[in-house]
């Protein structure tokens, strides 16, 4: 045991910030810290996200639904700053009570239904839509697998490597090899299944793939924590093959920056109202 051992003590308690990037709004208690009351716009679904792997997933579903012509799919997307604590808000939180971001209402309800956590909004919206979803018990179900198999993994994927690889106020070895044997292991897992099907579920582009696409296929691109070659990403042909097959998608491209506050003017959207919005990038 090292001279730095943590020696747990016998009850926690919460005195000092974490540290790391996100110290200012991790805390043991949930509940809003203000009272403010969310904007809402014109259209039925209401957004209220920010543009990391978890929102992307719901705005390239709604933007994807656009594509294949359900209009009324049109949505605003409002932009929630995570690091100005706007997910405390009152509003926020009537939304999600877990004060995580994407959250949605909709309004086509009566009364406005809420819908939190992104793999529920995304199956929520294929059901609504009868799309990106399959209908057959064997497609349904293998799709679900996967939807749910990303919800599981992502938590030690950011949580764990992310966090200690790219976020924490110190390296330490231990935490950084755990993590990186997992998030190794989960690539293997995704490529040995590309290397049977075109897409996560098999032949048909579903929900699956827009889940996982925005962890695992920015993680193989260098799009998040710039550990491409830390984890060697090249070597996952299949999932790079996939990652670009994606990318390539207009749905996708729009998808992807829709509540996007960072980054070069024209590749960032942080509200959306509407579809013209996009031509004035």
């Amino acid at each position: 045991m090292s001279d730095n051992s943590y020696t747990p003590p016998k009850v926690w308690k919460w005195e000092d910030a974490s540290g790391g990037r996100f110290a200012s709004i991790n805390r043991p208690i949930a509940g809003p810290t203000h009272e403010k009351e969310l904007p809402v716009g014109k259209h039925p679904l209401q957004l209220y996200s920010l543009a990391t792997p978890n929102g992307v997933k719901v705005t390239v579903m709604l933007e994807e639904l656009l594509e294949a012509g359900h209009s009324e799919a049109e949505y605003d997307a409002w932009p929630i700053s995570i690091l100005e604590g706007d997910q405390f808000s009152s509003g926020f939180v009537s939304v999600n009570p877990n004060s995580k971001i994407p959250a949605m209402m909709d309004h086509t309800q009566n009364p406005p239904l809420r819908i939190f956590e992104s793999g529920n909004i995304l199956l929520y919206l294929a059901e609504k839509f009868g799309t990106f979803l399959p209908s057959d018990t064997h497609g349904r179900t293998e799709t679900l697998s996967w939807l749910f198999w990303q919800m599981g993994m992502a938590p030690l994927l950011g949580g764990g490597f992310g966090h200690f690889y790219a976020y924490a106020p110190e390296s330490y070895e231990y935490p950084i090899n755990r993590f990186t044997m997992e998030v190794k292991r989960q690539l293997d897992v995704l490529d040995r299944q590309l290397a049977e099907n075109r897409y996560i579920a098999g032949n048909e582009y579903t929900i699956a793939d827009m889940a996982i696409w925005p962890w695992y296929g920015a993680l193989v691109k260098n799009k998040v924590y710039d550990a491409a070659e830390f984890l060697e990403a090249h070597t996952y042909t299949n999932v790079v093959r996939w990652a670009d097959e994606i990318a390539e998608r207009p749905a996708v491209q729009r998808g992807r920056i829709v509540n996007k506050t960072w980054g070069e003017e024209g590749t960032k959207l942080p509200e959306r109202h509407d579809a013209s919005d996009f031509d004035n990038l």
